[in-house]
Order: structure tokens, then C-alpha cells, then sequence
């Protein structure tokens, strides 16, 4: 068994006050016996302005903002994906990474995932909503996993979770648990959060969390709230409403693998890249 947690904040565009209630949320997730704790996206800083996001950007291994995570995870001894934090982008003045740094119980962080999938939509049914993520983000372009003690965490982030391949690939990797630091918005959230978390988790067998932020931020921003902890089978082992806080669950990797054994569509797969080619 692993103990996981989802954390749930309304972050704002003033970043020690963020960090302030990350390490509380964290600290009350480690005190439930939390052995992996998962940030939501954006958990320094939901800005005001693009400015102001790239003026608060960080150089990988320095700043407040990693030096808040990597103080969270060794004083409570625990695991912690970081959520989503800007990164300067050399060559790039306009735009950051949207990063997402993992860190060990002993503050160091062991792996960087950059967001691959970037939010440029316009929301249907609200022509006034639009989302440029593009403009104000360099996306990465590498999967990435790590190791939990004896777990393989595959990372991703919110609009990643529309992308089934990226989820495959993890697992291709080794992935056991899943996990999806988010912003989800308020009318996509409503639509389709739910069943995407549960979507990837029975596609692949896998345990999902969809740690989110919730509630109103700067630029009349909304976002869903209702982070959840899903199982192989799909079923929800914990979720949150719309206030900030934890969700707690215990994972039963036995269980898992006992299912993926008993019922092994992940073996049974003929489209791949050595699968049936075109005719």
C-alpha cells in the first residue's frame, strides 16, 4: 500500500501567500500519513499578467518558489510533485516553461517534466473565453517518469489529459500511477474532468491523480476544483468538492497487479508501433 494525496488550491497572483498555504496543505497531508503528495498546476502563481508571470520566472535550481518546494518535501519527509512553477526559457524573453519539478523526501529535485500539450482553444458555448497558452508558454517535448520507492510515476499536466498517447507511452514506460497537476477550467472541468481522470485510468490500468485548482483567480480565470483520486478499475477512492484542501487515498499495488494479470488488455493491443500496419 502507498498513501497518495491530491492537494487543492485557489492560487493567486501573490506568490508567498501561495507558498505559504502549499507548505500548510502539505504539512497537513503528511501528517495523514501521506507518502507522495501531488501539487495542483500553477501552484506559485495564477498571475495577473503575462508580465507579471515572467517577471516572478525562476533559472532551474534557484528561487523562492523551488526553494518552497524543495523545503516542503524534506521537512515532511514525503514526496512531492511540484504542481506547475514558471522556468526562463533561454532565447525567450516572452514566454516561460511550464515545469513541473519532483522532489524527493529529501528536498532534491530528481525530475523535471515540461508541459507538452499547450491549451490554445476557445471554449464552446463561450466565444468571450479564449486560451492562448502558446503565447505565454514554450511547451517541452519528452515523457517523463519517476521512480516512488518501488512506484513508476508517470507525469503529465491538465490539458495533457486529452491526449491518450502521451498515457500509453508513460505505461509503455513502466507507469503504475499517474499523475495530473491541473487548472482545469470551470466549464471544461464540468464537462469533462471526471471522465477523463477515469478514462486514462481504465485505458491503462493504471491509478490517476488529478490534483486541481479551484475556484475564481486574476483575469476572471475559474477553475474546477473536484481533484480525485481514481484506481485501475476506475473507480473514485477520494475526491474534493470545490474548497481547498486534501484528498487522501491508499493505493493497493498488489491489487493492480493482480487485476493487469487477471484482465490484460494492455497485452491484447494490436495497434502499435509493431502492431497491424496499413494496407
Amino acid at each position: 500500500m502507498m498513501r497518495v494525496a491530491a492537494v487543492q488550491m485557489n492560487s493567486g497572483p501573490d506568490v508567498p501567500a501561495n507558498l505559504s498555504r502549499m507548505q500548510t496543505l502539505v504539512a497537513q497531508a503528511a501528517d495523514a500519513g501521506a507518502r507522495l503528495v501531488v501539487l495542483p498546476e500553477n501552484v506559485a502563481l495564477m498571475p495577473s499578467s503575462q508580465e507579471s508571470r515572467v517577471h516572478a520566472a525562476e533559472f532551474q535550481g534557484q528561487g523562492p518558489m523551488q526553494q518552497a518546494l524543495a523545503e516542503a518535501a524534506a521537512k515532511q519527509r514525503v514526496w512531492l510533485v511540484g504542481g506547475t512553477i514558471p522556468l526562463r526559457v533561454e532565447g525567450d524573453a516572452d514566454r516561460v516553461a511550464p515545469a513541473l519539478l519532483v522532489y524527493n523526501p529529501q528536498g532534491e529535485m530528481v525530475v523535471r517534466y515540461d508541459k507538452i500539450h499547450l491549451f490554445d482553444v476557445e471554449v464552446p458555448g463561450d466565444s468571450r473565453r479564449q486560451y492562448r497558452e502558446s503565447d505565454d508558454f514554450v511547451p517541452g517535448d519528452a515523457l517523463r517518469c519517476v521512480q516512488v520507492d518501488d512506484v513508476c510515476v508517470g507525469l503529465s499536466i491538465c490539458y495533457d489529459l486529452r491526449f491518450p498517447e502521451l498515457y500509453r507511452a508513460l505505461v509503455d514506460r513502466g507507469a503504475q500511477l499517474l499523475v495530473a497537476p491541473s487548472a482545469f477550467t470551470a466549464q471544461t472541468g464540468r464537462a469533462h474532468w471526471d471522465l477523463l481522470l477515469r478514462a486514462r485510468a481504465v485505458e491503462n490500468l493504471a491509478f490517476v491523480i488529478g490534483a486541481n485548482q479551484t475556484g475564481v483567480h486574476p483575469r476572471g480565470h475559474q477553475t474546477w476544483g473536484h481533484s480525485k483520486i481514481i484506481d485501475p478499475w476506475g473507480r473514485v477512492l477520494a475526491a474534493a468538492e470545490t474548497l481547498p484542501g486534501v484528498v487522501l487515498a491508499d493505493l493497493d499495488l498488489e491489487q493492480q497487479r493482480a487485476t493487469r494479470t487477471r484482465f490484460p488488455a494492455l497485452t491484447h493491443r494490436r495497434l502499435s508501433a509493431n502492431g497491424i500496419e496499413d494496407a
